[in-house]
């Protein structure tokens, strides 16, 4: 199975992402997600995470490895991109019907 690591430079992100990563994960994706603020041992552990913040700083994270590989930097990966990496199969987006609006219809 495809391993995916994500390295963020503190706790937290964006709702989206974090709603990617759920996602991800209860399709049976293996994620592993670090922050260097919390988690420095994870960043000195991993030679490429080491190599990249020796190299670009904190400010270059984000940084997502694949399989060990970087495949991601500066950027939070997108849900298809999580569900690519991870071999799932691609998320569909729900058509938005009349009504869907949270201002009942007055959506302008």
């Amino acid at each position: 199975m495809t391993s995916i690591q994500v390295f963020d430079p503190a706790p937290g992100g964006s709702a989206e992402f974090a709603a990617d990563l759920e996602w991800a994960k209860k399709q049976g994706a293996q994620i592993e997600h670090f922050n260097f603020a919390e988690q420095p041992l994870a960043f000195e552990q991993n030679a490429v995470a080491k190599d990249f913040v020796a190299r670009a700083g904190q400010a270059g994270l984000p940084l997502v490895l694949v399989d060990g590989q970087m495949a991601l930097e500066g950027r939070h990966p997108s849900r298809s991109e999580l569900a690519r990496w991870a071999g799932l199969e691609q998320p569909t987006l729900r058509p938005i019907r009349v009504g869907d609006c949270c201002s009942g219809g007055n959506c302008g």
